[in-house]
């Protein structure tokens, strides 16, 4: 049988493209280094699965920002507003790299593309931009580059491309009258190109990723599918195209798959292991079928029994040589390597061995199709027993189970979910106690991460400086915070989260029931990594988790100083997640201890609590047809986290890079009293649901791009507040940032937050008569 990854981690073990990306942008390395530490990993990453005997290694899978964005500027979908850098002869790297951060000199102020989630995982991407005549051409060779540059180090690869149709489907129309699904007869022959170059170089084996197949589709979309694989299987009979599909099953698009003709058929069979039966009693007898059952997305190590049940059933149908072994899908959201981890105090061995990182899953994938032979070798067979004795010791393990939380949960009643009036009440009651001026001005809670404060709490963590000069450092520098806010005149203010690493791990730090690691980072966007906890077990709160610093802040400041909590949709969604119980009962554990610390927060007098749920909408399951229940249960998760409060306690959300358009029943399910939204890149394009569904609650539409390093000027932020005053009451609208501010630096976050100040002010001042 032959194995194949589908693509790998690309940020290194220990995240050595992030430092590489982040010093070319200071302009502390040149393009060379830059280009010197992307081949480090590329070869690394290729030789560790070569080792391991992976017989298809993907290439075209590294990417120094995001595989989508190589893909625009592969078929040069280059944004007309980005010309001036053409015409300024910068390199296609500069342009590549404003294109997903914006550009700021030179006389140049040109914004960033957009950026989404990718389907329902907390990777992000950048959104491709089409106009109804839209050209296409071969503007960057990076697939054939790293194809060939594989093939120099000895290591014949296969290299990956987004297909045609999803990446049409993944990006947006920039102007009305068609739909970019037309674009497809304009776009295929630039792929046609590349598999020509491609084959002219040596490749044999392609993959093209085609994850929109577990989408709902349009019949045009299902025939641009048609389209386009019975053109390239006309085109190059002899290159074997592998179509993988993930993170859902192909069911329900059944009959346009079969027809594709393609050499092997990629499924997900951890996402959807139902799916297998149906298509072994109808897939064609010469297609190849790829089973996904290493999980790809999670870190739970793999249970070699179950998968080698699901291979035998697959081998009785059509046969163990037209099967691949595979992960579900790409690796690229699973961290590097577990053998990193050697910090018993942060990952106790016993955790440490039911899990599985990218290498480990490389191994699992070589080690399952060895044990699918029929006389594997006694090396093989240690092993899986070896992997018996893991997966038995976890299922048995006191630390997971504890009856009191179990009992807690299964005491929730509708009644714990609901607050004391509805919205209108609260509003009069909030106002009264308050007092602030129309368009009140916030931030969304973090403020810059210095150098010297990750140094302070890596000192501390590490006993170098006591617990009693690290609280007097944090203290400085919340009450430096506060004074700044109140010279630049921001209405509600925020501590700063000095003290916080991650807005997900910090809490889970003060969870039982989370693990943590040292180096399982994972890709979010672009340099941005994050470090997912591990929920192994039932979950509660410790101890009070924000209450000392936010007080601390308050009693600085008589303007109202904001509660910042992480929502219990996002904690799930943003961590690895245990899977021997169902998601929606590990997030009401998640939302008890949430509310618990609402209550301590109210109590100790924090008349504003923040809880963000910028996953709810990334959560939604592929089909619409499975939205409503999750839906209900993730909306009663934030509402039973919330309603503790009293009337007069505000309670805000954040929502970041969402499309509302089909869940803004929802988003007004919540019933939170103030929502806060990106809306800075779509210049209030997303605003727009909320005004045609008469969204009766307060909201912040973002007006400053926090993933960009560009400093928008007040005048920009005037009429993007203009534009929201179009759509919705000025009694309804704050003005804040898109997103917190921890990634950027303090020169740029003073001079934008003043900025926005300004033009609230200015504002406010206009339409003051008429509220």
């Amino acid at each position: 049988m032959i194995t194949q990854i589908l693509g790998y981690p690309r940020i290194g073990a220990k995240r050595e493209l992030k430092k590489a990306c982040e010093a070319y942008w200071a302009g502390k390395i040149t393009q060379e280094e830059l280009f010197q530490t992307g081949s480090k990993i590329k070869q690394s990453n290729w030789s560790l699965q070569q080792e391991a005997g992976i017989d298809w290694i993907p290439s075209n899978d590294f990417s120094f920002y995001d595989q989508v964005l190589d893909m625009s500027l592969t078929v040069g979908a280059i944004p007309d507003r980005y010309e001036p850098l053409l015409n300024h002869r910068v390199s296609k790297t500069d342009l590549y790299f404003a294109m997903a951060r914006g550009y700021q000199k030179n006389g140049l102020d040109l914004i960033a593309m957009e950026m989404t989630k990718w389907f329902d995982t907390n990777y992000h991407y950048i959104v491709p931009e089409f106009t109804k005549d839209q050209e296409f051409h071969l503007f960057s060779s990076k697939v054939i580059d790293e194809y060939t540059e594989a093939l120099e180090k000895g290591i014949k690869t296969k290299p990956v491309l987004i297909g045609p149709v999803t990446y049409l489907l993944l990006g947006k129309e920039k102007e009305a009258g068609f739909h970019r699904i037309e674009l497809i007869a304009k776009l295929l022959p630039v792929y046609l190109n590349i598999l020509s170059v491609l084959q002219n170089a040596g490749a044999t084996t392609i993959q093209f990723d085609e994850p929109f197949l577990s989408m709902d589709l349009t019949a045009d979309e299902k025939e641009a599918f048609q389209y386009v694989y019975e053109k390239i299987a006309v085109t190059f009979p002899d290159i074997d195209l592998v179509l993988a599909t993930y993170f859902g099953s192909i069911e329900h698009n059944l009959t346009t798959v079969m027809e594709l003709p393609v050499k092997t058929l990629h499924i997900d069979l951890v996402r959807a292991p139902e799916q297998l039966d149906v298509i072994l009693n109808v897939i064609p007898t010469d297609r190849n079928l790829s089973l996904g059952v290493i999980d790809g997305r999670n870190i739970w190590k793999n249970h070699y029994e179950t998968s080698l049940q699901i291979i035998d059933r697959a081998i009785n149908v059509i046969g163990e040589d037209r099967i691949v072994i595979a992960p579900s899908c790409s690796l690229l959201h699973v961290p590097f390597d577990l053998d990193n981890e050697n910090d018993e105090d942060t990952l106790p061995s016993i955790l440490k061995s039911w899990l599985a990182f990218a290498k480990q899953k490389v191994n699992e994938v070589s080690t399952i199709a060895h044990l699918s032979y029929q006389s594997p070798s006694p090396e093989h067979q240690k092993e899986l027993e070896s992997n018996k004795a893991a997966i038995k010791d976890r299922d048995s393990s006191t630390l997971i189970h504890k009856p009191e939380v179990k009992n807690r949960v299964a005491n929730i009643t509708a009644a714990d979910t609901l607050r004391s009036h509805p919205f209108s009440i609260r509003q009069t009651k909030q106002k009264a106690l308050l007092q602030l001026p129309l368009f009140p001005t916030t931030t969304i809670g973090s403020f810059p991460q210095t150098a010297e404060v990750r140094q302070l709490r890596f000192q501390h963590k590490k006993g170098k400086i006591t617990t009693e000069s690290y609280h007097k450092e944090i203290a400085n520098e919340i009450e430096e915070a506060i004074r700044w806010q109140e010279e630049i005149g921001l209405d509600v203010l925020v501590h700063g989260e000095f003290e916080r690493n991650d807005m997900v791990e910090y809490f889970g730090e003060r969870l039982h029931g989370v693990a943590f690691t040292q180096f399982g980072w994972v890709q979010s966007y672009g340099s941005r990594g994050v470090k997912p906890p591990i929920i192994f077990g039932d979950i509660s709160r410790k101890s009070p988790m924000t209450v000392q610093w936010t007080s601390y802040a308050q009693s600085l400041t008589n303007k109202p100083v904001k509660g910042m909590l992480t929502g219990p949709v996002t904690i799930l969604q943003w961590s690895f997640v245990r899977d021997d119980q169902p998601r929606k009962t590990t997030t009401q554990q998640i939302a008890l201890a949430i509310r618990d610390e609402v209550a301590d927060l109210e109590q100790a007098g924090i008349h504003i609590i923040q809880i963000d749920e910028p996953a709810i909408r990334e959560g939604l399951p592929l089909r619409k047809k499975d939205w409503s229940a999750y839906l209900k249960w993730a909306v009663d998760a934030f509402k039973l986290s919330a309603a503790v409060v009293k009337d007069e306690t505000q309670i805000h959300t954040h929502m970041c890079y969402s499309e509302f358009n089909e869940i803004i029943e929802s988003i007004a399910a919540m019933d939170a009293d103030v929502i806060t939204i990106e809306t800075s890149r779509s210049q209030m394009e997303l605003l727009e649901v909320f005004s045609k569904f008469k969204y009766p609650n307060e909201i912040g539409p973002g007006v400053y791009d926090i993933h960009s390093p560009r400093i928008p000027s007040q005048e920009e932020m005037e009429n993007l507040i203009s534009k929201a005053i179009n759509l919705l009451s000025v009694q309804q609208l704050w003005v804040n940032p898109d997103c917190g501010l921890k990634t950027r630096k303090w020169e740029e976050t003073r001079h934008a937050l003043i900025a926005m100040v300004n033009a609230a002010i200015k504002l406010r001042e206009t339409h003051q008569i008429e509220a």
